[in-house]
């Protein structure tokens, strides 16, 4: 049986002769801009530089442990590097910074104030100064940008397992199922489904096979928050699936992730090895009588698959496809057995229930919705990233206090310039202005006709054209139907068609009524949950936005000037006369004399938006 306190103490053994702690990011985002290079140059500057610089704890090691983590939530600003104990958190860190920060900020403890986040002109020193993070409540990513993913070791010396442990050799299965209802915990898959009922479902059923399964199909655009946590915490998913495995009686569960999460799966699997190595996972785990293995599997990318029928299907090497319910996979799942499906979110906050209990967990969050709630927060405002906040917290605070407001087409914020979000991606949809002190929860957010969704949070700004938006996660859900229903099939498509001809100028009077009509049919004939939340888009942006199609179909006009079809371009007084818009026009559509007001000839025009781009003066501007 694996001792989780030995292996604690020796991790805290080993680091005893460690001062500091310099840790790179290592989530996809900063990987992408160079942080894996940004971590080789320390270690090569280090030596360099004749410092103590190890990439692992050992006893005899002193000085300076350089190790790599997760996502650290502020995307935008990687590569990002944090010193600890110091606090410092340096962004967009280069390969040539990094002899620099070891001398300065290592040797001497000084700060590089060009390195550090500044708010309105304040140099921020870390984290507890920066808003984005400050102004967050981090409970299931807090470990995320800290921790080393690939360390089992790490994770328990931070108290990991600990709920696993409680769970399996001090707990009854109805004990585990009735403490996480008593928290109110809800799924953070989506629909809000409270996860102890769903557990408490797969405990009664009686079978000699039960599993379980981890929904890591995240295929929302604009949404990373499950791929961040399996990045940055794989260990706190396992925990959890074990946790999940005991209450419901599974002895067998899959962590299905989509294979475009390179990083993720590679982290996942890793860790169920160690985790299998070290015997968290296998037969008798923690003493106990539970037995409990757990595979890695790589989908194929179908968006359709995060539905938990579809998501079987492929499990079982079928095309994935949903059916009917019931029966709930809880009845009949995997193999016709009964099966749990929670997601990643879900999975890596059951920990914190365990250890802590259902009163501490409802502190926190609304009485109907109590927890937090992570969200990929993108779009039009200052700092992009990931983040988590208590549910019921409202979009006021998310963006303007937390992401640091809405910025123009230039990149400069202007928070007048707010126009709408779309919240839970393609099944979600738009909240405005009137929403901005909304309340962020389950039953708030499907009383203005939105959802949690996944969490993805998109904010716009005036410049976007709403219908331009719909048609867009329009298209998005109907390549993605399995096509196993007509009405999500083939009216998707019709919508699709019928939102292109908006947005060409095609439309009568008759296309917004009968796309309405359409959506509604669509959303109550649909078979799965894809198309049934398919024309949420179209619905809420017809319902808080209808002026902007009507001047589509009506005037033949795009408000937000994006439509391409819709939009015409003049030439003010501004105009000198430089030639610069003539020479660029690919058409030769702009004539004129030097040192004259020039003419753009409308019919030539193929409306590309060159000439607008290139004219220094701004004199040129979209009619």
């Amino acid at each position: 049986m694996v001792d989780l306190d030995e292996i604690a103490r020796s991790v805290q053994k080993a680091g005893k002769n460690i001062t500091k702690r310099i840790i790179i990011c290592a989530g996809t985002g900063c990987v992408a801009n160079g942080s894996i290079k940004v971590f080789e140059s320390f270690l090569n500057a280090a030596k360099e530089l004749g410092m103590d610089v190890h990439i692992e704890l050992r006893e005899e090691n002193s000085g300076t442990f350089l190790s790599k983590s997760g996502c650290q939530g502020f995307c935008q600003k990687g590569p990002l590097v944090n010193i600890l104990p110091a606090g410092i958190l340096y962004i967009r860190v280069k390969v040539s910074d990094v002899k620099e920060i070891l001398e300065k900020s290592i040797k001497n403890e000084e700060l590089i104030d060009r390195l550090c986040y500044t708010d309105n002109g304040k140099v921020c020193k870390g984290q507890d100064e920066i808003p984005f993070y400050k102004k967050q409540h981090r409970m299931v990513i807090k470990q995320c940008g800290i921790m080393d993913p690939e360390n089992i070791k790490e994770y328990i010396s931070i108290g990991g397992y600990r709920a696993a442990k409680k769970a399996c050799a001090e707990m009854t299965d109805k004990e585990i199922c009735d403490v996480v209802l008593e928290s109110g915990f809800r799924g953070r898959g989506g629909g809000g489904f409270p996860v102890g009922k769903k557990w408490s479902l797969a405990r009664s059923q009686s079978a000699s096979k039960k599993y379980i399964i981890c929904n890591g199909d995240e295929g929302d655009p604009g949404a990373f928050m499950d791929r961040s946590v399996m990045e940055g915490n794989p260990h706190g998913v396992i925990e959890g699936l074990i946790i999940a495995a005991k209450a419901t009686g599974a002895d067998e569960g899959y962590v299905y992730v989509r294979t475009e999460y390179a990083l993720a799966v590679k982290r996942m699997k890793k860790a169920v090895k160690d985790a299998t190595d070290i015997k968290v996972l296998g037969k008798n785990i923690f003493g106990s009588n539970h037995n409990f293995t757990l595979h890695v599997m790589e989908g194929a990318g179908a968006f359709v698959c995060g539905e938990e029928i579809a998501l079987i299907a492929s499990v079982e090497g079928k095309r994935g496809m949903p059916l009917p319910k019931p029966p709930f996979p809880a009845q009949s799942g995997l193999w016709g057995k009964p099966t749990t499906i929670n997601n990643v979110e879900t999975l890596a906050a059951i920990p914190m229930i365990i250890n802590y209990g259902a009163d501490v967990f409802r502190k926190i969050g609304t009485v109907s919705s109590p927890g937090t709630k992570t969200f990929a927060l993108t779009g039009h405002v200052l700092n992009t990233g990931l983040i988590e906040v208590p549910l019921g917290s409202t979009l006021r605070q998310i963006i303007f206090d937390i992401s640091g407001g809405v910025t123009d087409e230039k990149g400069h914020v202007k928070d007048s310039n707010f126009k709408a979000v779309q919240i839970g991606g393609p099944s979600g949809g738009c909240l405005t202005e009137r929403h901005l002190d909304l309340s962020l929860d389950f039953d708030s957010l499907k009383r203005v006709g939105a959802m949690v969704g996944s969490g993805g949070l998109v904010v716009m700004n005036k410049s976007t054209c709403m219908v331009n938006i719909a048609r867009f996660f329009m298209q998005f859900t109907q390549n993605e139907s399995c096509g196993k229903c007509v009405l999500c099939r083939e009216g998707t498509k019709q919508m699709l068609l019928m939102l292109n001809d908006i947005t060409e100028g095609k439309a009568d009077e008759n296309t917004i009524p009968l796309l309405e009509k359409l959506a509604k049919a669509v959303q109550i004939g649909s078979l799965c949950g894809l198309g049934k939340t398919a024309p949420n888009p179209v619905l809420s942006t017809l319902k808080y936005f209808k002026d902007e199609y009507d001047a589509h179909v009506k005037e033949k006009r795009c408000p937000a000037g994006e439509c391409a079809n819709l939009i015409s371009y003049r030439i003010t007084d501004k105009c000198v006369g430089c030639t610069v818009c003539s020479m660029k026009c690919p058409v030769k559509a702009i004539s004129g004399e030097r040192g004259q007001k020039h003419k753009i000839d409308v019919i030539k025009c193929v409306k590309c938006g060159i000439c607008m781009q290139s004219c220094k003066l701004n004199a040129i501007e979209k009619a």
